[in-house]
Parts: C-alpha cells; structure tokens; sequence
C-alpha cells in the first residue's frame, strides 16, 4: 500500500462486524489508516489484537484481519468507539471520543452483547467520563451488558508485551464463559 493510499483512507470508517447477543463485542479506539484503506479491524501488521486473541483461547486459530468476519462464528465482534480513521488516536478530540461513547452506548444496547471489551483504557475514561478506571471488569453497565477494559493492542503501547496482553484477553475470556 502507498502512502498515498494510506492518506486517502484519512476519515474513512470500517464497517463493525455485529450481531445479536454476542458473547464479548471488541471495541477499538478507532480506525487506523491501514484498517480503513483495507476495510478490515487492526489491520496495522504490528498491532497485537489478533495474535492476543488467538492467545488467550478465543479463537481456535489465529484469524488475520480479512477473516473478522469469522469471529461472529465465535460469538465475538468488533467496532469502535470513535468511526473516523486517523494516523494515531491522538487526533481525535475529547468531543469525539464523548460523542463515540454515546453511540457505542446505544449500539450495546441493541445488540446486547454479554460483555463489552474497549481496548484503550484513555479512551475508555475519556469517553464514558470515567477518570479513575483500570484495565480489567469496571462496576458500570450498559444496560445487561458489563464492561472490560483491555489494554491497547498496539505494538507501541510498550508497557503491555505480547504475554501479559494475552493473559489480559484470557481472564476476560474465563469471565465470559462464567455468564
């Protein structure tokens, strides 16, 4: 992919890969450039999203981005707490990720996924106005549908390595074959 076509993705949405009463419904801070170029979630080759989840028992094999579709046979999804692609997530305002909050939250209640899964613990506080949340099971709701926050799959989020991610992923897994 050029750098031109990269830019060209810039604003650009990726479809959410939604059903009805899912187990655990992924949510990511927003598209990257490569995940809107090529219309597929944590496309970036660097970000952690699919080897963690393969890691941690999700999937009984490892899916690369062009496969997302298949995580519905999973009982898995994915969206975005804010649509709009950028280079980093840095870009979006706080109004956006507010904004994406309130949509996400009106999504959930749709769909009713048992569990909710925001990976990126700044853009979880930011947009559910949560200042004091933590990675792991949070106390609010959305409606049925409880809460976790993982860490940023990203590979230049440093302080999580491809282990701890994993285990991450895993005791959200354990929490979601509990009910």
């Amino acid at each position: 992919m050029t750098p031109e076509e990269l830019l060209a993705a810039r604003d650009r949405t990726v479809p959410d890969v939604i059903a009805g009463g899912l187990r655990v419904l992924f949510c990511g801070i927003n598209p990257g450039l490569l995940s809107a170029a090529t219309g597929h979630h944590f496309a970036r080759p660097g970000n952690r999203f699919w080897p963690a989840l393969h890691a941690s028992g999700f999937t009984p094999t490892r899916l690369a981005p062009a496969e997302q579709e298949r995580l519905l046979e999973y009982g898995l999804g994915i969206t975005n707490v804010a649509a709009r692609a950028t280079a980093r997530a840095d870009e979006l305002s706080d109004e956006e990720l507010r904004e994406g909050g309130r949509l996400l939250t009106a999504r959930v209640l749709l769909h009713r996924p048992r569990w909710l899964a925001i990976a990126g613990i700044t853009a979880y506080r930011t947009a559910f106005g949560e200042r004091g949340a933590r990675v792991g099971p949070q106390e609010r709701r959305l409606g049925d549908t409880r809460i976790w926050v993982l860490p940023n799959p990203s590979g230049l989020n440093a302080h999580w390595t491809p282990a701890t991610l994993a285990e991450e992923f895993r005791r959200l897994r354990l929490a979601a074959e509990d009910g």
